[in-house]
């Protein structure tokens, strides 16, 4: 608060009052901070075309499989959900950039499906597919 000399009469006051500005910006900062975690809470696949050519691969790529029992295996070796996650954080740290690949039954519950993509997404890989069986009749799509 500006006070005026000593006379009694008040003057102009040439200050911005930032306290409104602070409290918007405050406001603003925890709306932020609450809904940046929600933007990055689901798993970016894109799905392959069935009918399309594969595509040729720079570097063997990471299959894990998800069989109708819903046992998980990774490159052939069977893990448990907790085991895959920590083998899958060392092999990131290795190797972020390579690409895996996820082959489920189509009869897994859509859930345990998502559960082992959360879980290469949160071991640090980027790069993930799904991989389908061509339609082998065209006109049935």
């Amino acid at each position: 608060m500006a006070f005026s000399p000593k006379n009694g009469r008040r003057g102009l006051v040439a200050e911005i009052n930032v306290t409104p500005l602070v409290d918007v910006m405050l406001v603003l900062l925890i709306i932020f901070m609450v809904t940046a975690p929600m933007m990055t809470q689901g798993v970016d696949v894109t799905l392959p075309e069935t009918t399309a050519k594969p595509l040729p691969q720079k570097e063997k790529p990471l299959i894990i499989t998800l069989d109708r029992q819903g046992v998980i295996s990774l490159d052939k070796t069977a893990y448990s959900r907790l085991q895959l996650h920590d083998k899958l954080a060392e092999l990131a740290r290795a190797d972020r950039e390579r690409p895996v690949f996820l082959s489920a039954d189509q009869n897994v519950p859509y859930g345990q499906v998502i559960k082992v993509m959360a879980d290469v997404k949160e071991a640090g890989f980027d790069k993930l597919g799904m991989i389908t069986k061509p339609v082998e009749d065209p006109a049935r799509q």
